[in-house]
């Protein structure tokens, strides 16, 4: 693929994990609490946060909420790794707004989503990803998510956008982990690739991605470190090992009720609530136990693999 075009740098890279935000008993946003898991995250040796995703509950915050919650994630990063905010809204207009706040609050990244509830054509598409690159100096990560969204972003799609110097990557949440290559052929190396699924994370950075956007590693950060560490390294056996002993729970992260089950994960691994802003509800019944079966099996059985 050719562009006259020279793109920026994708200047990030590794095992970035999508944090939660934190509610307090009344369902208002916990900043202190919130802060926290961002900290703890960082300290334990997470090559960057991206805030107000999916597992952010980005369309359960007020605008202003969002603001807060990203501030908090830059003044705990303190510059130490970058900062990835999701731009997640109804509009073009309101994503434009937002993109702008953010580089403004000291995001060092986007991470920009279809806009939501309309199922916008390609062309439509195209012309919400210009119309915030345009905005912001910022580098721009696209988030490809079709299960949740409802929007596909073809490899065709992405040829277009190249033209574009600020959108240089794509996470890649496509349940089939041939789309990495896919888009390899199309595009080349034009955009980075990020592995966005938990549960094709192996796949995805054996097949040419440079990170992984991870939910359970809110909940598990060490050995999520540990797998993209032996992949990198080319030690196969022992990544190979570390997914089999993840694999069940990195499943949580495909499913619908993804959000609910990954704050559960994490609350039972000490680190966060469970609490979901509705129309999210936290776990309960059989899908409550059987998540905590789960994460109470991988918390007993990680010291096998020397986690």
């Amino acid at each position: 693929m050719s562009s006259s075009v020279t793109p920026m740098e994708c200047g990030w890279a590794g095992v970035l994990p999508a944090v939660t935000t934190q509610f307090d008993t009344d369902l208002e946003v916990d900043l202190a609490a919130t802060r926290a898991v961002q900290s703890a995250l960082v300290e334990e040796g997470v090559h960057g946060l991206v805030v107000l995703g999916t597992v952010g509950e980005n369309n359960s915050l007020t605008a202003q909420e969002k603001r807060a919650v990203l501030q908090a994630a830059v003044a705990v990063a303190a510059g130490r790794v970058p900062v990835i905010a999701g731009v997640s809204e109804l509009t073009t207009a309101a994503a434009v707004a937002f993109a702008r706040d953010a580089g403004e609050l000291g995001a060092n990244a986007l991470m920009v989503l279809p806009a939501m509830v309309y199922v916008p054509t390609a062309e439509e598409l195209e012309t919400h990803f210009r119309s915030v690159a345009a905005v912001t100096p910022l580098p721009i990560m696209l988030y490809n998510n079709p299960p949740a969204y409802r929007v596909g972003i073809d490899p065709q799609s992405l040829a277009r956008l190249a033209d574009v110097p600020n959108i240089v990557a794509v996470k890649e949440s496509a349940p089939d982990s041939r789309r990495f290559t896919d888009v390899l052929n199309a595009c080349g190396t034009r955009f980075a690739l990020f592995a966005g699924l938990d549960d094709v994370a192996f796949e995805g950075l054996v097949l040419g991605a440079q990170g992984w956007v991870s939910g359970l590693t809110n909940a598990f950060p060490g050995e999520s470190l540990a797998l993209h560490a032996a992949i990198r390294a080319g030690d196969l056996e022992r990544a190979r090992a570390i997914y089999r002993w993840f694999l069940p729970l990195l499943h949580l992260d495909a499913g619908h009720d993804l959000v609910q089950a990954i704050k559960l994960a994490e609350q039972r691994m000490g680190r966060g609530s469970e609490r979901v802003r509705p129309p999210r509800l936290p776990l309960a019944g059989a899908r409550r136990e059987e998540v905590i079966r789960l994460v109470e099996r991988a918390a007993a059985t990680r010291r096998q693999l020397g986690l």
